[in-house]
């Protein structure tokens, strides 16, 4: 039983960190684009929602991965 819990903690350990690494990635992609059109305060926003959109697709196609098993 204590296996079980050591698992479902690992798994949601790893779909988290997609979302924080599609954050990261798109904060640093919308903060390059607005700097090199110099206008950061529409880019850095965009970048953050994409990254969170593809953070999440990740997760979700990690979470998939794993229920196949």
């Amino acid at each position: 039983m204590e296996k079980n819990k050591k698992k479902d903690k690992k798994k949601e350990e790893d779909n988290s960190s997609w979302l924080a690494i599609g954050m990261c990635l798109g904060i640093s992609v919308g903060t390059a684009i607005g700097t090199a059109t110099n206008n950061i305060g529409l880019w850095m926003p965009i970048g953050l929602g994409l990254g969170l959109g593809f953070g999440a697709a990740l997760s979700n196609n990690n979470n998939n991965k794993n229920h196949k098993k």
